[in-house]
C-alpha cells in the first residue's frame, strides 16, 4: 500500500507539527506527498496552504507572516488562510486582485498542542477525541516528533502486537521467559479497532520510580484504540491506579517516510514522576521498535495473503482488511455514481 497512490487517505486528519513551532514564522511539512506551508493567523489559528505561490511557484514557507497572511519570498504576494491572494505589491492602489490569484487551502485545526491537517473538504472521521486529555487534573507530556523510514501501517500493527514484547523489548519491559502473547479481547469498529488485554511486564528500577510500584514485575490493564488510518491510543492502567495513556501517530509524509508524533497523558504529577524520566523510559521503548520497523518493507501489503500470520496478528489483519475495503470502495466511487447511503463511511 503506497500511501500517495490512494486518494482516500487524504480524507483523514493527521497531526503534522507542534503548534509551538509556528511561533517562529511559516513552516513547511509534506503530507502524503503534498508540500504544505503552515503558519498562525492574526487570531492565532493555524492555517495550511499548498507550499507553492501561484505566480512563479516559489515556496511560501520561505517567506514571512505579515498581517496574518503568509507572504511569498519572491515577489511579496500575500495569501489568506483560505488561499486567496490578499496583496500584490506590484499592483496600483485600488486595483482589484484577480480571483485566480490563489493557492489551494486545506482544513487545519489545533488539538492537544499539535496542528492537524486534512487534505479533503470531506473527512471520513472527525479529529480524535481523547477524553483523558480534557481532565484538568491530568497532565499532557509531549514526547517525540521525528521522521521514521517505515510505513504508518507497520507502526500501527506494531502498536497492537503483543507477541513482540519478549523479543524487541527484552531490555525495557518484556518478560523474556514468557514469549507467548497475552490474550486479547478484540472489538472491530466500523472504522477502527479496540483491543483490551492484561499484560504482565518487567518493572525495572527506573520504572519502579516512575510508576511508584516497587515490585520487579507488574501488570498493565491495556485499552488500545486504532483511529484509521495511522493513529492510536494505548491506555495503560497499573494496579495502583496510575494511568499512562500514549497517543501515537505515524503521519504519512511519503511512501517511505512517516512522521512519528507521540505524547502521553498521566493522572499523576511532576512531583510523583518527572516528565524527563517518563520520556526517557518511553524513548527506550520507542527506539527498540524503531530499529526493527525501519528494517521492514515500506510497501506494506493490505492483501493478507501476501505475508504469513499467526493468531496474535488478528488486530493487524483487521486493519489491513479495513484499509483494503476503504481503498476498494473509494476506487469504485471514482468510476461509478455513488449509491444512496454510500457517500460517506462511518
Amino acid at each position: 500500500m503506497l500511501v500517495t497512490q490512494h486518494p482516500v487517505l487524504r480524507r483523514f486528519w493527521y497531526p503534522v507539527m507542534p503548534i509551538a513551532d509556528l511561533t517562529d514564522g511559516p513552516q513547511s511539512f509534506t503530507l502524503l506527498g503534498e508540500p504544505l506551508v503552515l503558519w498562525l493567523t492574526t487570531e492565532g489559528e493555524p492555517a495550511a496552504l499548498r507550499d507553492r505561490c501561484c505566480h512563479r511557484s516559489a515556496k511560501l514557507s520561505m517567506g514571512i507572516v505579515q498581517n496574518g497572511c503568509v507572504r511569498c519570498p519572491y515577489h511579496g504576494w500575500s495569501y489568506n488562510a483560505d488561499g486567496s491572494c490578499a496583496n500584490v505589491p506590484q499592483l496600483d492602489p485600488g486595483v482589484a486582485i484577480p480571483k485566480t490569484y490563489r493557492v489551494d487551502a486545506f482544513q487545519c485545526a489545533e488539538r492537544y498542542g499539535y496542528v492537524w491537517v486534512c487534505l479533503s473538504e470531506d473527512p471520513l472521521l472527525p479529529l480524535p477525541e481523547i477524553s483523558e486529555a480534557e481532565v484538568s487534573e491530568n497532565r499532557l507530556i509531549p514526547q517525540f516528533y521525528e521522521p521514521w523510514q517505515c510505513s504508518g501501517l507497520r507502526v500501527m500493527e506494531n502498536s497492537f502486537d503483543n507477541a513482540h514484547f519478549s523479543i524487541v523489548h527484552a531490555e525495557s519491559f518484556g518478560v523474556t521467559e514468557q514469549p507467548k502473547p497475552a490474550r486479547s479481547e478484540i472489538v472491530p469498529l466500523e472504522l477502527g479497532l479496540k483491543v483490551y488485554a492484561t499484560v504482565p511486564v518487567v518493572n525495572p528500577p527506573t520504572q519502579q520510580k516512575n510508576l511508584n510500584i516497587p515490585d520487579r514485575l507488574t501488570v498493565r490493564e491495556v485499552e488500545s484504540t486504532w483511529y484509521v488510518p495511522f493513529s492510536r491510543t494505548l491506555k495503560i492502567t497499573y494496579p495502583n491506579g496510575l494511568m499512562h495513556l500514549i497517543f501515537t501517530a505515524a503521519t504519512p509524509v511519503s511512501d517511505r517516510t512517516s512522521q512519528l508524533v507521540q505524547f502521553c497523558i498521566r493522572n499523576d504529577s511532576e512531583a510523583d514522576a518527572s516528565a524527563e524520566s517518563i520520556i526517557a523510559f518511553d524513548r527506550q521503548v520507542v527506539n527498540e521498535d524503531k530499529v526493527v520497523l525501519e528494517s521492514t518493507d515500506y510497501d506494506t501489503p493490505v492483501d493478507v495473503s501476501c505475508e504469513q500470520h499467526m493468531p496474535s496478528d488478528q488486530p493487524g489483519i483487521i486493519m489491513r482488511r479495513q484499509l483494503a475495503a476503504l481503498i476498494k470502495i473509494h476506487e469504485v466511487q471514482k468510476d461509478e455514481p455513488v449509491l444512496a447511503g454510500m457517500s460517506r463511511i462511518g
